[in-house]
């Protein structure tokens, strides 16, 4: 079995560590803006940034140690959230999270911002449809929901393009 380096081990605990700060987040502050006038649940930032983390967490960890955080997050998703979002959370977590996985493998070889783009397209609207579906029956959240984790993962791309160009300049 291979352990992964450090910086592997520390994007899956940051990884995992998004799950109960999306749950606390919603449960102490409901719902906050994201821009143009909507709203989401407060937990819309962490969970955009969890999709990130998973993509980064495959390369730095590894296919296995991957799928092993998603099963341990979609735990914790169940355990810490609210009781009346439990069952929402951890469903949406494992097959978002899933989703984003599936997306991601075969895209990699493409480059890790493509296969981010479009990996993180499908989880977020997979999250965001089954997690509003769940929890509230309601999809008045939607284009929060969307619009909050579009913005993680473009923050996201943006924050790693300039990290590569500037390790190439001094490379």
């Amino acid at each position: 079995m291979n352990v992964p380096a450090p910086a592997g081990i520390a994007t899956l605990i940051a990884y995992i560590a998004t799950i109960p700060a999306a749950n606390l987040a919603v449960t102490h502050f409901g719902a906050v803006p994201v821009g143009f006038g909507y709203a989401a649940p407060a937990g819309v930032y962490m969970v955009g940034l969890a999709l990130v983390l998973r993509d980064l967490a495959r390369e730095s960890a590894g296919r296995g140690a991957v799928l092993a955080a998603i099963a341990i997050g979609t735990v914790l998703s169940y355990f810490l959230a609210d009781p009346a979002l439990a069952l929402a959370s951890a469903a949406a977590f494992a097959v978002a999270e899933t989703m984003d996985f599936v997306v991601y493998e075969p895209l990699r070889q493409r480059g890790l911002l493509i296969a981010m783009l479009a990996s993180n397209a499908v989880g977020l609207l997979s999250d965001s449809l089954l997690f509003l579906k769940l929890a509230f029956d309601s999809f008045e959240y939607l284009p929060g929901q969307i619009l909050g984790k579009a913005w993680m993962t473009l923050a996201a791309v943006a924050v790693l393009t300039v990290l590569r160009r500037r390790k190439r300049a001094t490379s």
